[in-house]
């Protein structure tokens, strides 16, 4: 599988470990911007990307960031589809109490590159009954282990 770049920051994402499965994605910025607590922004790339038919690009939050900052994504994990043909931008938002400042190169975000599969719909009147049946969150129970 090959994913097509086109770039005017100059930077092409790239795996930092042979065992990556994200692609660091890097703030492409005029001049450095800062996140106050709660703010959103969407954070240019400068990446434009073709994507073959049947995968998806998952753009996710830097654990790094997350825990040390409070930085994450608006949306927890962004999609980008095969058909998208615009810059890649990154909705973080600060979660964090202290100002963050977003420099020009910094990783931002990370990129995963996933198949997928489209499903054929059917619209039905009952579904199939399992044991589970309806039960939502925490419906099996307390962890007694505690």
């Amino acid at each position: 599988m090959e994913l097509i770049i086109k770039t005017t920051s100059g930077r092409v994402p790239k795996y930092a470990t042979e065992g990556a499965s994200g692609m660091d994605l890097c703030a492409y910025l005029d001049k450095p911007v800062t996140l106050k607590p709660m703010e959103r922004m969407l954070v240019p790339t400068g990446l434009f990307v073709e994507i073959p038919v049947g995968y998806e690009g998952q753009v996710r939050a830097r654990s790094g960031l997350a825990i040390k900052k409070g930085i994450g994504l608006v949306n927890s994990i962004g999609t980008i589809d095969s058909d998208y043909r615009g810059e890649i931008k990154v909705p973080l938002i600060n979660f964090g109490t202290e100002d963050f400042t977003i420099n020009d190169g910094d990783r931002i975000a990370q990129l995963v590159i996933a198949a997928y599969e489209k499903v054929d719909i059917t619209v039905a009147c009952e579904l199939s009954d399992t044991e589970r049946g309806d039960g939502g969150f925490g419906h099996t129970g307390v962890n007694n282990a505690l």
